[in-house]
């Protein structure tokens, strides 16, 4: 075997084994015992220690210093890129240190979960004060001399900055919040009422996932306190949340799961168990997800079909028609709670987030103030004040986790999507007649064979400039935004 194909079988193993610690996440959300979490702890530190062991094995080294990059293809080559990255980052961070993370995270889900249905912020602040300090040693190790926040990032939107995110938010923010005003001065369209059986709302919920092409023979559809998406290539599976009074966020919740399970699902099957054969990074793979939710799962097209089997489901919903239901889905509407948030206004709980996030890791805010500071921020970005700490601060499951850069990679797959969403309508001419018939096939095809299948072959700014034919800007997002709630709130 040349040096190229020993590493490429020893990251095989390696991939595998991180399937592995990924299942027994999913394990933790949606089935474990409650009472397992102390003994899950240990276990998924021993598996990211073995992880970690394996990703700074010095044999990687060796094995990059003989191969003969001039053999390779632009596989090979793009595997040595992520191969190099993760073994850099691996050698910066030690051992003992990768393992503590991997132990208090872990634990740490149990007691946020607990803390948010107790609305206790007290009971959660000192395992969150843990994990920042165990996140920003990591981050220290990871940044050397430079920013900590920046050296985070990279986990999730590799060659993004904090600098970077700040100019784009910068320039989403007034024009954001312009739109808002005149929504909120407008008439709004009336609200769903009634109560929906939660069981009937999982089986129209899987129908949806088939509708939006999940393949359910390689996957499933469970319910988690916070829905998420797991695993990769012939095993992915993901989770949704029900509530009798708004079966909406049922079926957005999957519909936006779905489309990262389909991202992973759709990736060129030759790079199976290799770095490429996953999302290259989390702005790309929430490109996937909101555009599925929002651009064809909200349209006015797709909103007739569901409004049809939402009827056929549950009976007379007590809505008038099909635009009166299109006009509910996508209302405008207060609210404290992100993954609920209208196209409209989701930008901003994410805003949020990142300048808290980067200020703590900054050193800027101390983490006994971090409930505070959310709710004065909160209070001036919607103009009413959190009631509960459920509906604020410990809503996210992402900070007891250590997600710390994650946040901001929401606003940055609006931000593609909205690039993807007119080279899709101008090379799919049918598609509001093919979503108006349930049929989101040629909308999932464009977008599997132009980016999905790519997995991480390219750069992230590079796969959605190759499938968009435009450089990513926020322009697209906003002008989209304007037309669609323009033409709702009749602005």
């Amino acid at each position: 075997m040349s040096a190229y194909d020993e590493l490429m079988a020893y990251q095989r193993d390696t991939e595998a084994l991180s399937q592995i610690a990924g299942r027994l996440g999913w394990d933790q959300e949606t089935m474990m015992p409650r009472g397992a979490a102390p003994q899950r702890g240990e276990e998924m530190a021993a598996i990211e220690g073995v992880l970690h062991a394996r990703r700074l094995n010095p044999r990687i080294a060796d094995w990059l210093e003989f191969i003969d990059e001039t053999t390779l293809d632009a596989v090979g080559h793009a595997n040595l890129r992520h191969i190099r990255r993760n073994f850099d980052r691996a050698t910066k961070v030690p051992a003992a240190l990768a393992a503590r993370i991997a132990r208090v995270t872990s634990e740490a889900q149990g007691i946020w979960a607990e803390a948010r249905s107790d609305n206790d912020v007290a009971a959660f602040l000192p395992t969150l004060s843990d994990v920042i300090a165990l996140k920003r040693e990591e981050g220290q190790a990871l940044a050397g001399e430079g920013d900590i926040y920046d050296a985070m990032l990279q986990d999730y939107e590799p060659g993004t900055t904090g600098d970077d995110i700040a100019t784009i938010f910068n320039a989403l923010r007034p024009k954001l919040t312009e739109l808002r005003a005149a929504v909120r001065e407008a008439t709004p369209p009336p609200q769903l009422e009634g109560t929906f059986d939660e069981a009937t709302q999982m089986k129209l919920t899987r129908q949806l996932a088939k509708t939006f092409g999940y393949d359910m023979s390689m996957g499933r559809v469970d319910k988690a306190v916070h829905p998420f998406s797991s695993g990769s290539g012939l095993d992915v599976r993901i989770t949704t949340r029900t509530n009798p009074a708004d079966p909406f966020n049922c079926f957005y919740s999957t519909i936006h799961e779905v489309g990262h399970a389909s991202y992973e699902q759709n990736i060129n099957r030759d790079y199976l168990l290799t770095p490429l054969g996953r999302g290259v990074s989390m702005g790309v793979h929430e490109s996937q997800s909101r555009i599925y939710e929002n651009q064809l799962g909200r349209s006015r097209a797709f909103t007739g079909w569901l409004f049809d089997q939402m009827n056929a489901a549950f009976g007379d919903s007590g809505v008038a028609d099909a635009d009166t239901f299109y006009a509910i889905v996508n209302r405008v509407s207060d609210g404290y709670i992100r993954t609920e948030a209208d196209e409209l206004q989701y930008n901003m709980h994410i805003m949020l987030r990142f300048d808290l996030e980067r200020a703590l890791m900054a050193g800027d805010l101390a983490v006994t103030d971090l409930e505070a500071a959310w709710n004065d921020r909160f209070e001036a970005d919607f103009g009413f004040a959190v009631d509960t700490p459920a509906n604020g601060l410990l809503q996210d499951v992402h900070w007891s986790v250590g997600l710390f850069g994650y946040f901001p990679t929401y606003s940055l797959g609006n931000v593609y999507a909205g690039c993807l969403y007119g080279p899709l309508r101008d090379a799919v001419p049918t598609l509001d007649a093919d979503l108006a018939a349930g049929d989101t096939s040629t909308a999932t095809n464009w977008l599997r064979d132009n980016l999905q299948t790519h997995g991480g072959l390219y750069e992230p700014r590079e796969v959605i400039e190759r499938a968009s034919g435009q450089a990513p800007s926020e322009e697209p997002l906003l002008a989209y935004l304007s037309e669609k709630f323009g033409a709702l709130y009749n602005l």
